[in-house]
């Protein structure tokens, strides 16, 4: 059964992807051959994405972190893949699933857990090249709409653990980055999510400054401020990287005249 436009822009993530700079690729085949075989491949068409490598289903699984791209061998010991991509679904929907295959009579079951394609072993070269221009084609698709919508957008749409969160940029008074994990703290509640800060910071627009490489503050916010560090309204302290602050003083001080300016008009 061929699933419609809108369940597939669903699976691929038209929303941004949690704010990823460089895409997540995984291969998860008990062969090594094949694994590294792929992951090769793959390294030639997306140069700066990071590429993961697991021999198991379960091993798969035990990855927190969602990806963009997935080849998922169907036939292995313990947990087939059909199996892994029933668990990994509900966990995290997003992303593009090639089953790599020996027998086509798996082709069916592939398409029942949304999958983007499908490869039969031995592999073929141009089989291989066709199904990954495709996939890198339809990831190019989704993303590029997806950043420039919310960079001009009033909201951010992040995921965090299973749900996916619409986050309004004025409702966030600073961002921390830490363990992986981008920490946006609200007016009235934090949220976490896998992610760099300078995605956000690219994404976030002139009303935001990153002060410091592991925070990011809403200009609206900020109470008072020295050399060192700046005091919000929510009662926080961030402080401010030495070589940061005449730059933070010069776009404080414009943010100011232009919100000035903006009340003059009103």
């Amino acid at each position: 059964m061929r699933h419609p436009a809108a369940w597939w822009r669903q699976q691929i993530g038209i929303v941004m992807l949690e704010a990823r700079e460089n895409m997540r690729i995984a291969i998860c085949d008990d062969e090594k051959e094949i694994r590294d075989f792929i992951a090769g491949k793959v390294g030639e068409q997306f140069p700066t994405a990071e590429i993961l490598s697991f021999p198991s289903g379960e091993e798969l699984l035990r990855e927190e972190e969602g990806f963009e791209l997935l080849f998922l061998d169907i036939q292995m010991p313990g947990k087939n893949g059909i199996e892994t991509a029933r668990e990994l679904r509900r966990k995290n929907p997003e992303g593009l699933l090639i089953f790599i295959t020996a027998l086509e009579e798996y082709v069916f079951q592939s398409f029942d857990v949304g999958a983007f394609h499908y490869l039969v072993k031995p592999l073929s070269m141009e089989k291989f090249r066709e199904v990954l221009a495709m996939a890198k084609s339809r990831l190019s698709a989704a993303k590029e709409p997806s950043e420039e919508a919310q960079r001009k957008s009033h909201c951010l749409l992040v995921k965090s653990g299973s749900e996916h969160i619409r986050v309004n940029w004025e409702d966030i008074v600073y961002a921390e980055v830490f363990n992986r994990k981008v920490m946006l703290h609200r007016k009235n509640s934090d949220t976490e999510y896998y992610g760099k800060l300078s995605a956000l910071e690219k994404l976030a627009g002139s009303g935001f400054f990153r002060v410091h490489r592991s925070y990011l503050v809403n200009l609206q916010y900020i109470d008072k401020y020295d050399s060192a560090a700046l005091w919000l309204e929510n009662g926080a302290f961030v402080p401010i990287a030495r070589q940061k602050y005449a730059e933070f003083v010069r776009q404080y001080l414009r943010y100011i005249r232009e919100e000035e300016a903006g009340d003059g008009k009103s």
